[in-house]
């Protein structure tokens, strides 16, 4: 039987999480004299005088019919990187355990782990940015707590192959993290569905891409229960704000908006892509599942800096392992996709982007 409590840094344990007297109130209740909230309302207005659910309870059933996943398997934070760092958190001990990132990829893995005191062991990716699974099976050890896999990559764009995954989260002692922050874009290469078979997965997923809902912070982890039970236990009391679980709430029966959002993207992509291929100093315009494009330039730095003072700011990544002469450019509007070729010195034309679906 999977325990993730036998993963889990010894002293974390047996830890008992804050608690409030709303915990172990089970009753219905009109007059709360508990948590020294001001009782006269808020400054603002809106209710924001009383604490947040620390449980997410309503959330957490919502997403659940969302995903088809049981309550018990979610974790809902303060956005992706939240769940990344109470991962590295709660399996590694500083300065013995370390964790496994494949490099070109998100570079919060490393950074966390860093300011946890816990080492960052890298594995590249191929050529074609696909997961190299011999070579990250082979530097898997006892002390390897997390491998961070994101899919669809970030900033390559790639969708990884879901059963190259599950061979590495089948040779893994530790836990396997796939980001699934741009999933929505390309939806039939999740792993979530794999999670019954492979206990050590843990799928990370976010409401800043997709939903559009960046500012309100909301990320989630689905696990098996003993890991989103541990994150659970060792957050910060009220880590999710009451507005931020209202506009989860709001968002959650709002489908069929992400979708028209995602029909847009894959459509501006499309059209984007088209037209970079030609666009002075592009050399390659690689495929993506993502909303973004990374693109492969004669001289990425002088024309990151020539963007720049033209207004539109895009990511620099020619610096990265395997992404030499790259500029990571995000999906915009059609207006703002128009800007950016008018800068590079390319042209669009005046279509509109056809849905897909």
């Amino acid at each position: 039987m999977f325990d993730a409590l036998d993963l889990a840094r010894p002293h974390l344990r047996d830890v008992q999480p804050y608690t409030s007297a709303r915990d172990d109130f089970t009753g219905e209740a009109h007059v709360y004299l508990d948590a020294n909230e001001n009782p006269f309302g808020s400054v603002t207005g809106g209710g924001l005088n009383r604490y947040p659910d620390p449980h997410h309870r309503r959330v957490k059933s919502r997403l659940a019919e969302t995903l088809g996943v049981g309550t018990e398997a979610l974790f809902v934070g303060n956005g992706s990187d939240e769940a990344i760092d109470l991962l590295i958190h709660a399996f590694c001990e500083p300065g013995s355990d370390h964790v496994l990132v494949t490099p070109p990829t998100y570079g919060m893995y490393a950074v966390t782990a860093a300011v946890n005191d816990v080492e960052a062991r890298e594995v590249l990716l191929n050529r074609d940015y696909t997961l190299n699974v011999p070579a990250v099976i082979g530097a898997l050890t006892a002390e390897t707590k997390l491998v961070f896999l994101c899919s669809p990559n970030n900033p390559t764009g790639n969708l990884q192959d879901p059963e190259a995954i599950a061979a590495v989260a089948r040779a893994a002692a530790g836990l396997v993290v796939v980001d699934e922050a741009y999933i929505d874009f390309a939806p039939h290469g999740s792993v979530l569905p794999r999670l019954g078979d492979l206990p050590n997965l843990v799928v990370l997923r976010t409401f800043s891409k997709a939903w559009g809902m960046a500012a309100a912070r909301v990320g989630i982890a689905v696990a098996h229960p003993s890991v989103a039970a541990l994150l659970g236990r060792i957050k910060l009391p009220y880590n999710l704000s009451q507005p931020a679980q209202d506009a989860i709430m709001d968002a959650a029966g709002r489908v069929q908006e992400r979708d028209r959002f995602v029909d847009l993207i894959v459509a501006e992509r499309a059209w984007l892509a088209a037209r970079l291929v030609s666009a002075p100093g592009v050399e390659i315009v690689h495929p993506s599942d993502a909303n973004f494009l990374l693109v492969r330039f004669t001289d990425a730095p002088t024309t990151y800096a020539r963007l720049a003072a033209e207004g539109v700011i895009v990511r620099d990544r020619s610096r990265v392992a395997l992404c030499e002469g790259g500029l990571r450019i995000t999906i915009g509007t059609r207006d703002e996709n128009r800007e950016l070729l008018r800068a590079l010195g390319a042209s669009g034309d005046n279509g509109v982007p056809t849905a897909t679906r």
